[in-house]
């Protein structure tokens, strides 16, 4: 197979991403068989999104005819695009420090409209690397904002693993696609 890459780091930064996106949905997987459907389905909307994100990087890595990079650009950004929408913005989780869950939602709207931005531009190949890395810093700052309540403010129980592993899901995924939108302004 042909690979759409040819830079050993661009490689690595795919298989990370390919490796922690796919033990992370496999956890929360087996989270909601563990919980049960009835109380854990928004879990598995979530990654059904993750999932689809996974399956395009590989398309678009192995330089699939099914995908070109505008696809890719695109369903992928509407992908993460409703990932942070439900789960950070209309379906936030209630979290004990309010300071924390002001900056979270302003962050997420933030990282909504960059994504937002981002797509919109007609020559978004001409986007600094910068900017591009500034759309995984603002979601990976936010899982870190989330991984701070959980730690410090929230009461630990069976369900907190999988929390602190799916708020995590989505960074590592975000990781991969900057990675190859970098590559892209490259070339």
């Amino acid at each position: 197979m042909k690979t759409r890459f040819k830079k050993n780091a661009k490689v690595a930064d795919i298989l990370i991403t390919a490796v922690s996106g796919t033990l992370s949905i496999g956890v929360m997987l087996y989270g909601v068989y563990h919980f049960g459907l009835a109380n854990a389905w928004p879990e598995l909307v979530l990654n059904l999104f993750y999932i689809a994100c996974l399956v395009m990087i590989w398309m678009y890595f192995f330089n699939s005819p099914l995908i070109n990079t505008q696809q890719f650009n695109y369903w992928c950004s509407i992908s993460l695009g409703m990932t942070v929408l439900l789960r950070d913005i209309l379906f936030s989780p209630p979290m004990a420090n309010l300071v924390l869950r002001s900056v979270c939602f302003t962050l997420s709207v933030l990282f909504l409209c960059t994504l937002t931005y981002f797509y919109a531009r007609r020559e978004w190949k001409s986007y600094s690397k910068r900017n591009l890395w500034l759309i995984f810093a603002i979601d990976a700052l936010i899982a870190t904002l989330y991984q701070l309540d959980i730690m410090y403010f929230e009461a630990i129980d069976e369900y907190t693993n999988y929390l602190l592993t799916e708020i995590w899901i989505r960074p590592a995924i975000t990781y991969g696609l900057v990675a190859c939108f970098v590559t892209e302004t490259e070339d």
